[in-house]
């Protein structure tokens, strides 16, 4: 059934090297309008260069793409290990989008990855002039970093939740009550992610929590393995049997997205913001 809405525009800007990024914020916020533009009356519109601009010969090319993108009502911001290309006033593109952006007082969200990059792919310019840019944005107090997709995926998703219900000009189009969808979605899909998880899983997830850096240890030896979190080991290394119920339990962990590995040989994992929601529930569950 039809019904009217309100429409945010929502201003996606980076350079090109986050090209996953950009399609996941795009993929989110069609989630959030799933879940809540029928009761919101709003609806959330991704605005981005590639879909929200054309060809013009009348005027320099940024100018014609801010034009396209001047009246949106949030923008957000993702880089990496470049900047962008020099405009002739600013930078680049896309710093030029959102320091124009944020010049009229609208909300920004900018987000700066970690990532591993190998060094001999960088340029030792862009990324010099990314160093400068991130530091300007760490005075205005907009940045945001993650480690991974993963990362960037659970982060983005709760701060747009955020955006619009606690800023005074995007919330005013929403209303309490459908803010809280976002809120039962969540706890369905959590509760659906704990009844798949095995009881191995959910007890090294707990523990892992409480871990103070958050970290599993998956450890091989010549006599065998051992699986480590808040100073317990888990698998006994004499009894495959047990090993395996643990390496099952890690991999399921990893699936759920409720931890990621970290470096190259599977040894450590690191727990993930969806991973410490799930252990809270259980052990909220468990009291």
């Amino acid at each position: 059934m039809a019904y009217k809405a309100t429409v945010l525009s929502v201003m996606i800007a980076s350079p090109g090297d986050v090209t996953e990024e950009r399609n996941l914020i795009r993929d989110i916020i069609h989630e959030w309008n799933d879940i809540n533009s029928k009761a919101t009356e709003c609806v959330l519109l991704p605005v981005g260069w590639e879909t929200h601009s054309a060809p013009d010969l009348g005027g320099r090319a940024q100018e014609i793409i801010n034009k396209s993108v001047e009246h949106c009502d949030l923008l957000v911001g993702v880089f990496w290990t470049r900047l962008g290309t020099p405009t002739g006033d600013f930078e680049s593109g896309t710093v030029e989008e959102i320091k124009r952006h944020i010049s009229e007082g609208k909300p920004a969200m900018v987000y700066f990855s970690t990532a591993p990059v190998a060094p001999q792919s960088l340029d030792a310019k862009q990324y010099a002039a990314l160093g400068e840019f991130k530091k300007w944005c760490f005075e205005q107090g907009l940045v945001e970093s993650y480690d991974n997709i993963s990362d960037f995926s659970e982060k983005f998703r709760r701060h747009i939740q955020m955006k619009v219900r606690d800023n005074p000009e995007l919330a005013k189009s929403t209303s309490q009550e459908s803010v809280d969808l976002l809120e039962v979605y969540r706890s369905a899909r959590d509760g659906a992610v704990n009844e798949r998880l095995s009881g191995e899983a959910k007890r090294l997830l707990v523990e892992a929590a409480q871990d103070k850096n958050g970290t599993i240890m998956h450890m091989r030896y010549l006599s065998g393995q051992a699986i480590q979190t808040n100073g317990i080991n888990f698998a006994d290394s004499k009894d495959r049997r047990s090993i395996a119920r643990w390496e099952a339990a890690l991999e399921q962990l990893q699936t759920e997205e409720l931890i990621v590995a970290r470096g190259y040989k599977g040894e450590i994992f690191e727990m993930t913001d969806k991973g410490y929601e799930v252990a809270d529930k259980l052990s909220q569950a468990a009291d």
